[in-house]
């Protein structure tokens, strides 16, 4: 089982360089950085979490520009997504960005991607709520046809294009991995249908269910779909910090477990990796 680590990325939090060579030393396997354009004032959807939503969701970087910093400054690290908001970004543009920054960190880009939950923030990029999930579905198809043909086209009932032409391609072939977010069973169907990789968070069974339970049936629906479960595993945001949990994660299958590590600068966040370095060296 693989670790990684993920933050919102914000001008006052370790920088993306010095924090991926940090984990890169400790035996992570991928540094991930979080999305969101911005937070409307109005705030009409509530914070599902609870509570007041945390300051890092409206000071968040972009997470293609700090992900190039982090693989500029690595070797073997690999950079993700958890998770690149399709909802709210252009597919051709967006397929431009993903397929730049796997050529440029050498084909170690993973692409968590989310249909967001935040309603007035996707409205103000022209995304109506009720139907983001078919315009996600449609975004990943037609920027899979432009990764992976010389003259791509989609037609769809949201994303509509005639033959264009754009490069650079990936380097990792087809493309660099889909890992989709959402709660079961919807997360997994749609994994099933368009994704290699399920990613949930852990921790919350009221909105993504029991790993003990999700992750056996998500097995089940991809052996049903005709796919092989090791062909699109699982990796979960926001482990416990707990040996005998994360063993059991291990041994029912789950490929990665990608940690939540505080905003904040060296002092506050190395002795948290500290800690989770003595956990992967346990495993």
């Amino acid at each position: 089982m693989d670790f990684g680590a993920t933050l919102f990325f914000t001008d006052y939090s370790m920088a993306p360089a010095a924090l991926a060579q940090a984990l890169e030393q400790r035996g992570f396997e991928s540094i991930w950085a979080a999305e969101h354009s911005h937070i409307p004032v109005s705030r009409r959807t509530p914070f599902p979490g609870g509570g007041e939503l945390p300051k890092k969701y409206h000071d968040a970087m972009d997470p293609f520009v700090v992900l190039a910093a982090a693989a500029a400054a690595t070797k073997t690290l690999k950079v993700g997504t958890a998770v690149c908001l399709v909802n709210q970004r252009d597919p051709i543009q967006t397929a431009k960005q993903v397929a730049s920054l796997d050529q440029v960190s050498g084909g170690r880009f993973l692409f968590g991607v989310g249909n967001g939950w935040n309603q007035d923030e996707m409205e103000d990029h022209g995304t109506v709520f009720a139907t983001r999930h078919k315009l996600v579905r449609e975004r990943i198809e037609a920027m899979k046809a432009i990764w992976t043909q010389d003259r791509a086209e989609y037609h769809g009932e949201f994303v509509n294009f005639d033959p264009l032409m754009a490069w650079p391609k990936p380097v990792r072939k087809p493309h660099p991995p889909i890992l989709v977010g959402g709660g079961f069973p919807q997360g997994p169907r749609r994994a099933v249908r368009y994704g290699d990789g399920w990613f949930p968070v852990a921790g919350q069974p009221h909105r993504y269910g029991d790993m003990f339970e999700a992750v056996p049936k998500f097995h089940t629906m991809l052996t049903e779909a005709g796919r092989d479960p090791a062909t699109c595993p699982v990796s979960v945001i926001a482990p416990p910090e707990d040996l005998d949990m994360l063993k059991r994660y291990r041994d029912i299958g789950i490929e990665r477990v990608v940690v939540t590590v505080p905003v904040a600068q060296h002092e506050e966040m190395l002795p948290v990796l500290d800690r989770w370095a003595k956990l992967i060296a346990s495993l």
